[in-house]
């Protein structure tokens, strides 16, 4: 049985796409001739709900939540639902407005921030040579459980557990080559895994008035760190288990891709079924009210 609220959760997508293809009519580019693009029967907010419904579900397949939970128990909240292969023919078009509907449900700039990134198998091993789906765009990467095939998710969250900003790479790219976009515009202090290390990048970001804190390696000099500063460091388990949440409750992750396209949208709905979840995981408030009195106290 479903218990996320349907209703509030399409009223507030509908109202959004409604006010959103307004901002956006101007910007778009004409339809080429020749090229239809019909209007169906389900709304696009419908749609879109749908597909951020099944990452707030228990279902591990969409084709079964949507065969079972849509066409079955939920027709009357859903009386034009199309059939499922029509469904899946219009997911590409969904890609553009849920990417700007979790960008407009980011978190706070709260001031601290944790980063961290992950992989996005795409395929086994095994079955490498044989993928064509995403031929010339997934790549072979390396993380802390071995070798894989796909792409890579990079996240930077604040203290409540908001996601504040992503982007995607292929499996190849070194995580600090995305920091300075994926922290554009954020002051404060940021933590990251050793991944991070790196005296330009600290640089970098000092200039944007942003501390970037990581452990050290075995064979390297200690970092000084504050009081505040290790807490914070030592809190970094926050961001690995929205994760870890990302992929076991919203299901962002899964190797049965047909379109590159509907890869993207299962991502970005998995997002966005993250951000209307109501309890994040979190620095709570009596940590800092344990930490605070001892930093004045020393």
């Amino acid at each position: 049985m479903l218990l996320a609220p349907i209703v509030e959760i399409f009223c507030d997508v509908d109202d959004f796409y409604k006010d959103h293809v307004e901002k956006m009519a101007d910007k778009k580019l004409p339809i080429l001739a020749g090229k239809r693009r019909r209007k169906t029967e389900m709304s696009e907010g419908e749609m879109m709900t749908i597909l951020i419904l099944f990452h707030l579900s228990h279902y591990r397949t969409f084709k079964d939540f949507y065969c079972d939970c849509i066409l079955n128990q939920f027709r009357t909240e859903f009386p034009k639902a199309v059939s499922y292969p029509r469904f899946v023919a219009l997911m590409p078009r969904l890609l553009e407005p849920l990417l700007a509907y979790v960008l407009s449900r980011t978190g706070k700039k709260t001031g601290l921030y944790y980063l961290d990134s992950t992989k996005m198998v795409v395929c086994h091993n095994r079955r490498i040579y044989r993928n064509k789906v995403f031929k010339g765009m997934a790549e072979r990467g390396h993380c802390s459980v071995g070798f894989f095939y796909g792409f890579k998710l990079h996240l930077a969250i604040n203290h409540q557990g908001e996601i504040v900003s992503f982007c995607i790479t292929k499996g190849n790219v070194d995580d600090r080559h995305v920091v300075e976009k994926l922290m554009r515009g954020l002051t404060g202090l940021a933590a990251g895994d050793k991944g991070y290390l790196g005296k330009e990048l600290e640089q970098t970001l000092a200039k944007q008035n942003l501390k970037l804190i990581t452990k050290v390696r075995k064979n390297m000099k200690k970092k000084m760190l504050g009081a505040f500063e290790k807490f914070f460091l030592y809190q970094r388990n926050i961001i690995e288990t929205v994760i870890d949440q990302l992929k076991s409750i919203c299901h962002i992750e899964h190797t049965r891709h047909r379109s590159p396209i509907n890869f993207l949208v299962n991502l970005v709905s998995g997002l966005a079924g993250y951000c209307l979840k109501p309890r994040k995981p979190s620095i709570g408030k009596g940590k800092f009210q344990t930490i605070i009195p001892a930093l004045i106290h020393n």
